[in-house]
């Protein structure tokens, strides 16, 4: 765990135009600046950074955030690698606490691992590159399969010399510990002297997600049938196999951007593929998928769309993911390369244009293909038949997301009726396997509240919310969230020569159960425990940098910023100008009328009034809130007077409602809103 000091250093030095312009190129414009958005594909600039805010905002596709949340965004990080990418660009020396001895020991161990890994991966590149053997026997061999120089460099490929022990001589020159070594699995102990594990072959880096070497996979290039063709790394600390997709740290952009992972099999279809310009592809390393590999493409993309040779062992091998994919989520298409070919080597042989219209022209639904398979494997046979449909209802209950339910319903449907069976006694099938399999996997609920559950869900996907009705509902809270904003804009500053604007405010509210909105309720808590703690300064970077993600999204949502300063206001309405000095010759109220009316289109769409108005928006904010009380209070005493009362407390209630009214009236007044009396 990264110490607080640690993350204040780090807090203390963050340009947010720094960290983005790493990846974005950007230009000034007006107070803020724009670039092409890195989330999504555009040509006209959206992409907006304000470095007074500290906040990033894209008006194509939505994205938000400050510098810590963009590069977990852009790089897939957790907060804490981002915090320690951050670390390392600003040469911040980390101070972790640990929990435990064993924790420390853990990530020590792991650190020396990595530090292994990547003195092996620069110790085979340049031995692939700068060494006769290297460039004669590797590199000669990747170049037959295709691969270009700025491919081989771009995934790190490697190398092993024949010597028996050349890796071995350097790392244990370099003081590399012996146990840790062997670890690695880059050299074996044989006659208590230490061997190279991966002589005379071909190394591919294995990377996790932020570019860290895990491991390697090693291609053995001479035929030796005792020998197996690939060698991987045992798993130790960091490499553990079912945990990784091979090209995930070079695919995890393009991933993101297309919405869509394709996943192969093996080492060189991947690097066949991003050669020729498809770069949204990982592989599985030939074996089962799991559920953290699944996690994995679901932390970038809901479309997963498997491309595996089209003979039966590539069938069988795609199929063995389908039910966990399913149970993930995913939308799983397959694609099945023709002609006894992998990806490998049906890119090279058709080019990249053509493979990628095939692989959109073919992609085949998971579950129906699956079906299709079992259907042409049962023939004319009526217990596999019957087989068929059971394990048909199996697959389809493994689709037990809220928000997948029509899809389920689909697939009831399209399954009936493509096996030629009544369409309630599939869908009875499928939801005795849900029972079953909650009842199994969550033995700590009682089998009835299992039901119990798994009726509100089917409840719930048929309340048929959409986002119109959220849009509804958000805009009653519009008031709530303009409060919060507030504070964050404003809450520091002297209201008078006593009171803070927060001060003011939190004096002025007469009932915080008025306020709905949960986060702006978090907001508003935090930001009177800072004043009561006698910080006297809980600005906005507080709130954008906190480490509840769920607070700082929601402060960076409230300081998005919908309007610049335009170069042109900038250059014909700049205070030397001629317009501005005539504009100025009018009273306040005269210029306003002026541009309410529409008199002057020159000036309409280049207004920029940099009066303080501060009081104004506070006051208006407090009002509302007063006048939701007293609409409340109205509410409550018109129920009352529903009631039946004595002569004397019917007219109490009526003076009530009488000075409520009043109070009603004079606060519309204030805020300039229209009532019916």
């Amino acid at each position: 765990m990264i110490s607080q000091n640690t993350i204040q250093q780090i807090l203390g030095r963050i340009d947010i135009l720094d960290v983005v312009g790493e990846f974005v190129k950007l230009k000034k414009r007006g107070a803020s600046y724009l670039g092409l958005c890195p989330f999504h594909n555009e040509k006209t600039p959206s992409f907006t950074v304000s470095p007074s805010k500290e906040i990033y905002k894209c008006f194509g596709c939505g994205k938000s955030g400050n510098s810590i949340s963009f590069i977990m965004e852009h790089e897939k990080y957790s907060y804490v690698e981002a915090l320690k990418w951050l670390a390392k660009k600003y040469d911040i020396e980390i101070e972790e606490t640990f929990a435990t001895d064993e924790q420390r020991q853990q990530q020590q161990s792991a650190e020396s691992l990595f530090i292994i890994n990547n003195f092996a991966r620069q110790f085979f590149s340049k031995t692939l590159f700068e060494t006769d053997e290297g460039q004669d026997i590797g590199l000669s061999y990747l170049k037959e399969r295709g691969f270009r120089e700025e491919i081989i460099s771009k995934f790190q490929l490697g190398y092993s010399p024949e010597q028996r022990d050349a890796f071995a001589r350097e790392a244990i020159s370099k003081q590399f510990n012996t146990d840790l070594l062997l670890k690695t699995g880059l050299v074996v102990l044989r006659n208590e002297q230490l061997i190279d594990n991966y002589r005379g072959r071909v190394i591919f880096p294995i990377h996790n997600h932020s570019g860290k070497v895990l491991g390697f996979g090693a291609r053995i290039l001479k035929s030796n049938d005792k020998a197996p063709k690939y060698i991987n790394t045992p798993e130790n600390e960091i490499y553990v196999k079912s945990k990784i997709l091979y090209g995930s740290y070079q695919a995890r952009q393009a991933i993101d951007k297309a919405d869509e992972c394709l996943l192969v099999e093996g080492y060189t279809d991947v690097i066949s593929l991003h050669q020729a310009g498809i770069e949204n592809v990982v592989a599985s390393g030939g074996t089962a998928l799991t559920p953290d590999q699944l996690r994995l493409v679901k932390k970038y993309t809901n479309n997963l769309t498997i491309v595996y040779d089209g003979d039966a062992a590539g069938i069988k091998a795609a199929l063995r993911g389908l039910d966990l994919a399913l149970e993930e989520g995913l939308n799983v298409k397959l694609v099945l390369i023709p002609d006894k070919e992998d990806p490998d080597s049906y890119v090279n042989k058709v080019g990249a244009s053509a493979f990628a219209q095939f692989v959109q022209r073919n992609k085949k639904d998971f579950i129906l293909f699956q079906l299709e398979v079992a259907l042409k494997d049962a023939g004319s046979d009526s217990v596999k038949k019957a087989e068929v449909v059971t394990k048909m209802a199996e697959t389809i209950a493994r689709i037990n997301k809220a928000e997948d339910f029509t899809k389920q319903q689909d697939y009831i449907k399209q399954c009936a009726e493509i096996l030629k069976i009544d369409e309630a006694g599939l869908h009875s099938l499928v939801n005795k396997f849900i029972r079953d399999r909650i009842a199994t996997q969550e033995r700590k609920l009682p089998f009835e509240e299992a039901k119990k559950h798994e009726e509100n869900a089917r409840q719930a996907e048929q309340t048929n919310y959409d986002d119109a009705t959220f849009n509804l509902l958000f805009k009653d809270e519009l008031q709530e969230r303009e409060l919060a904003r507030i504070l964050l804009e404003y809450g520091i500053k002297k209201w008078n020569d006593t009171t803070l604007v927060a001060e003011y405010i939190f004096d002025e509210m007469m009932d915080e159960s008025l306020i709905d909105n949960k986060d702006v309720l978090i907001l508003l808590a935090t930001f009177k425990e800072l004043l009561q703690k006698g910080v006297t300064e809980p600005n906005k970077s507080y709130f954008i940098y906190h480490p509840d993600t769920n607070l700082s999204t929601f402060a960076v949502s409230l300081l998005n910023f919908p309007y610049e300063e335009s170069e042109r206001w900038r250059s014909e309405f700049s205070q030397d100008s001629g317009f501005q000095k005539q504009l100025f010759q009018q009273s306040y109220e005269d210029f306003m009328r002026t541009i309410a009316k529409g008199n002057d289109k020159q000036l309409m769409g280049f207004l920029k009034i940099d009066e303080d108005k501060t009081n104004e928006e506070v006051e208006s904010v407090v009002n509302y809130l007063k006048l939701r009380k007293v609409k409340r209070m109205l509410l409550e005493n018109q129920l009352d007077l529903e009631k039946p009362h004595t002569t004397e407390e019917y007219e109490m209630l009526h003076q009530t409602h009488i000075h409520l009214k009043g109070m009603e009236i004079d606060l519309t007044k204030k805020l300039g809103t229209v009532i019916i009396k």
